[in-house]
């Protein structure tokens, strides 16, 4: 039964979908978003009723080719309203990838990335905003948690 008054207005909250893909030796994928300052995890946001490891894949594979099937959570980070809407961003485990894997980023003007690259776990301080390091960090150390739709493991 659905309570007209739990529907009427719903809150306010974006959900982030983000991948961690390692290469063989640990390095973390990041791309390079021309609309902020630094790299950050790929990824984005969860469409209306889209269950967010089918999100995190899709945004995965539009900005760098790579079809993965994701399965468990790393992190959960909730961010504050500042300059934009509240969200709370989910770290997906997206594995080890392979060495010779391709990446393929869309250009620049359909994509707002500037590029896509694997950066050595000890650098990410350098390449990221504190936060999104901190993220990174966090995800990296993580225990993976199941993600569930309805109590059941997402498959």
């Amino acid at each position: 039964m659905q309570d007209p008054r739990l529907l009427a207005k719903p809150p306010v909250c974006r959900l982030g979908c983000l991948v961690l893909v390692r290469n063989p030796r640990g390095d973390v994928l990041l791309v390079d978003p021309d609309y902020m300052d630094g790299l950050i995890l790929p990824g984005g946001a969860a469409k209306p009723n889209e269950p967010p490891h089918l999100a995190a894949a899709r945004n995965l594979h539009a900005e760098t080719g790579l079809d993965l099937r994701l399965a468990d959570v790393l992190a959960v980070d909730f961010t504050p309203a500042d300059r934009y809407l509240e969200r709370l961003n989910l770290v997906f485990d997206g594995g080890a990838v392979r060495d010779d894997t391709h990446l393929t980023v869309p250009p620049r003007h359909r994509s707002g990335l500037f590029g896509a690259r694997f950066v050595p776990v000890r650098q990410l301080h350098d390449v990221m905003a504190p936060s999104q390091a901190a993220r990174a960090a966090e995800a990296l150390a993580g225990r993976a948690l199941p993600v569930l739709l309805h109590g059941q493991r997402a498959t």
